[in-house]
């Protein structure tokens, strides 16, 4: 049965985030808030944790798998190379809604695909961010079944995840319907692409990285 931890306000918060340090580092998975949506999350260097989040999520080896960190400094520990222009981008936009692809380092013993780039991100929530501060990097992926809607609350996220899942750290509604899925953009190459575009507009990111191509963009054809 999964252990749920109220962690809506700060008096609660202190035990909810020693209890999830706990669960990822025994390889279980953790329900944890992130800015609009419930993310299920392990330490991203348990092959068992990896493991169980594939089967939950139904997912193959090959399937590359988000990594959320607690800082900047954290990804030179696992990315390969960390251009000028994604220095410039955390600095001005992390934590926040802005997922980064770059090169992983190849020598790191994690259970996620070698071929293809880590998709990064420092999420915005006071929850998440303690936890991460004191996990180092976790695999998080929103807590649904393919094809259903990202849950919002955790009753719901639960019903879809829950049966793989330990422990459930619960920020109560975190419903918003003006609410964006995180910009993308892609460092593995230059100049960096927006891949998708959501909370963060391609204006704004060009105002940091005046070079950054678009969808559409000539450079894109």
């Amino acid at each position: 049965m999964t252990q749920r931890v109220p962690c809506a306000d700060g008096a609660h918060r202190q035990r909810a985030v020693a209890a999830a340090l706990a669960a990822v580092r025994r390889g279980d998975l953790v329900l944890l808030p992130t800015e609009t949506v419930y993310g299920m999350a392990t330490d991203a260097f348990s092959a068992r944790g990896i493991a169980a989040l594939r089967e939950v999520k139904g997912y193959d080896d090959q399937v590359p798998l988000p990594v959320m960190v607690g800082s900047g400094s954290t990804v030179a520990g696992i990315a390969a190379r960390i251009p000028d222009d994604a220095r410039a981008l955390m600095e001005a936009f992390w934590p926040g809604s802005l997922t980064l692809l770059l090169p992983p380092q190849p020598t790191l013993a994690w259970d996620l695909p070698r071929d293809a780039p880590i998709a990064v991100r420092m999420p915005l929530h006071p929850v998440a961010l303690a936890l991460l501060a004191q996990s180092g990097p976790l695999v998080v992926t929103t807590a649904n079944q393919p094809g259903l809607a990202a849950p919002t609350d955790v009753d719901d996220a639960l019903s879809q995840v829950g049966h793989g899942v330990a422990l459930a750290l619960d920020a109560g509604d975190l419903a918003d319907d003006t609410a964006l899925p995180s910009t993308v953009v892609d460092l593995t190459s230059s100049p960096p692409r927006v891949v998708r575009v959501g909370a963060i507009t391609l204006e704004a990111l060009r105002r940091v990285c005046p070079q950054m191509v678009g969808d559409g963009d000539p450079a894109t054809a």
